[in-house]
C-alpha cells in the first residue's frame, strides 16, 4: 500500500515559517468620486524591509444582505438588472448601510423598500469582505424571520425589481443551476444554511 503524501506546506519566501508583515499608509488622495465608491490612490510602506508602492484602493460603505424568511420557511428574493455582467441575478434584499445606521435596522429597511415584507426577530449571521484585495468595506448577511407585505415596495430611482418567495430546496437547485451567481449572494446563503443546520425551525 502507497504511503500518504507528506502534510501540504505553504511554501515561505526566505524560508521563514511566519506571517507576511504589515503595510503603513504614508499618504493617499483621491482618484475618483464615483457616487456609491470612492477611488484612493495610497501609498504604503513595508514595515519590515521598507519597500514602498502605490495601492490603489476602492473605499466604499458597507453593505446589508437581508436573509428574509416567511412563516413557512420560504426565502424572499430579489431579481434585477446587473449593470456589470449585463444580465438578470437573483440574490436576497439588500444595500448600503447608510452612515451611523444599525446594520440590522438597515437590512429590515432594505428589505421593505425592495419587497414590501417585514418581519421579525431579525438577527446578524456574520459578514465578509467583498474583496479585500482592493475594497475596504465589508458586507453583513441579516436573518429576518416570520416575513409577510406590510408595504408598497418604495425602490430607487434606477431600480427595477421582480420580488420571489422560494422554498429552500428550490433555492439550493437555483445555485446549482447557476441562477444565483451574485458572490454576495452565495456567501449570504452559505451562513443561512449554516445557521439552519444548527438551528432547524421548530
Amino acid at each position: 500500500m502507497a504511503e500518504p503524501p507528506p502534510a501540504f506546506r505553504t511554501p515561505v519566501a526566505g524560508g521563514r515559517d511566519l506571517p507576511p508583515a504589515p503595510w503603513v499608509t504614508l499618504g493617499q488622495d483621491n482618484v475618483a468620486d464615483c457616487r456609491v465608491f470612492r477611488v484612493q490612490r495610497r501609498r504604503l510602506r513595508h514595515v519590515t524591509d521598507g519597500r514602498e508602492g502605490d495601492f490603489y484602493i476602492i473605499e466604499a460603505p458597507d453593505w446589508a444582505q437581508t436573509l428574509a424568511l416567511t412563516p413557512r420557511q420560504e426565502l424572499i428574493l430579489v431579481r434585477q438588472w446587473r449593470f456589470g455582467v449585463e444580465k438578470l441575478s437573483w440574490e436576497p434584499p439588500g444595500g448600503i448601510i447608510e452612515p451611523g445606521e444599525d446594520i440590522v435596522a438597515a437590512a429590515q429597511r432594505e428589505l421593505i423598500e425592495e419587497t414590501g415584507h417585514a418581519g421579525a426577530p431579525a438577527r446578524l449571521l456574520g459578514r465578509a469582505a467583498p474583496n479585500p484585495a482592493i475594497q475596504n468595506n465589508y458586507t453583513h448577511f441579516i436573518l429576518v424571520e416570520n416575513c409577510a407585505p406590510q408595504a408598497p415596495p418604495d425602490w430607487d430611482p434606477h431600480e427595477e425589481l421582480q420580488v420571489g418567495i422560494f422554498p429552500l430546496d428550490k433555492v439550493r437547485q437555483m445555485i446549482q443551476r447557476g441562477e444565483i451567481f451574485h458572490s454576495l449572494a452565495l456567501n449570504a446563503l452559505q451562513f443561512l444554511f449554516s445557521h439552519l443546520a444548527q438551528s432547524p425551525p421548530r
